[in-house]
């Protein structure tokens, strides 16, 4: 029995309706569903990688892939053979504001939905029970729950992260016994703080669990860090923290206390040419000007 087709969330009904080419059509027409239409508008349009589209839409990645090949075709074959392109029908549901955390404008059906402004009774991670804007927060006693008992989308610490003011941060630094641990990809643990108005109000350390390299980008995302701290990284991590939109300071050396001090006192010594040659060497590398040896601890990233 073939496994039944997931509804697909799209953020609102298309404006336009229909197109049809200037001059005398073929006659013919194609039909581009509501679905087909959203993964072009929010691939092409939105700039949207398919990973992105597959969280705001609550499909797979590979699903997103397969609806998107199909609209563009049926894009191209209607402007090569001047075919009438209707927008109508597919597998869809209107988004009822619970692809907040994915979406990256403003909701304003998800606002409708928090203006009820309902708490949460546990302990939370963002130190407060309800977002300065209303939602309710995701606590660690509740983190596999999406929504909030009462059926509104709870905020994420990622969610919360793009709505903070200026002065709010989180900043993780690659961390071992007190340091800046010198290996980005092999870290094994992370220290967040939390930043208000220049100071810090909460610390924690974090395990990454056996996670390593590009994996790491996604941890920090789900941790809601807006800055990362630490020595030598290699350049796909960098390109995955510049996606996820984490500011990095790279070639850091030292205690991670002396250096989110330092950050806030805007002296942090930062390499922004770090590089990181640890990868395909099982003993003699080098790491911009350090000769790292065999010691994984022995990378601070700096040289140009």
């Amino acid at each position: 029995m073939p496994r039944p087709r997931r509804c697909r969330r799209i953020c609102r009904e298309p404006a336009y309706e229909s197109f049809m080419p200037q001059g005398i059509s073929c006659g013919e027409e194609i039909v581009l569903t509501l679905d087909e239409y959203e993964v072009i508008r929010l691939v092409d349009l939105e700039k949207l990688t398919h990973e992105q589209c597959a969280g705001q839409m609550d499909i797979s990645r590979t699903t997103v892939t397969e609806i998107y090949e199909s609209a563009r075709e049926k894009l191209a074959d209607s402007l090569v053979h001047g075919k009438i392109l209707r927008i109508a029908g597919g597998n869809y549901r209107l988004c009822d504001g619970s692809a907040l955390r994915y979406c990256q404008k403003a909701c304003k059906k998800a606002g409708d939905m928090v203006s009820q402004n309902i708490p949460i009774s546990t302990e939370p991670i963002c130190a407060s029970t309800k977002h300065l804007a209303g939602i309710p927060l995701r606590t660690e006693t509740m983190y596999d729950l999406t929504k909030h008992p009462t059926g509104i989308p709870l905020c994420t610490e990622n969610m919360c992260r793009s709505m903070k003011g200026a002065n709010n941060m989180r900043i993780a630094v690659t961390y071992e016994n007190g340091a800046i641990f010198q290996h980005f990809g092999h870290t094994e643990q992370f220290k967040l703080y939390d930043i208000e108005d220049g100071k810090v109000t909460a610390e924690k350390i974090m395990d990454t669990n056996g996670q390593g390299h590009g994996a790491l980008s996604g941890f920090l995302t789900k941790a809601g860090a807006d800055i990362l701290i630490c020595g030598g990284i290699g350049g796909g991590a960098q390109m995955a923290l510049a996606e996820a939109g984490i500011k990095l300071y790279g070639g850091v050396s030292g205690m991670a206390d002396d250096a989110v001090k330092a950050y806030l006192a805007g002296n942090l010594d930062f390499n922004p040419n770090v590089q990181c040659n640890h990868h395909g060497h099982e003993h003699g590398h080098s790491c911009g000007e350090h000769h790292c040896g065999e010691n994984k601890h022995g990378c601070a990233g700096h040289g140009a």
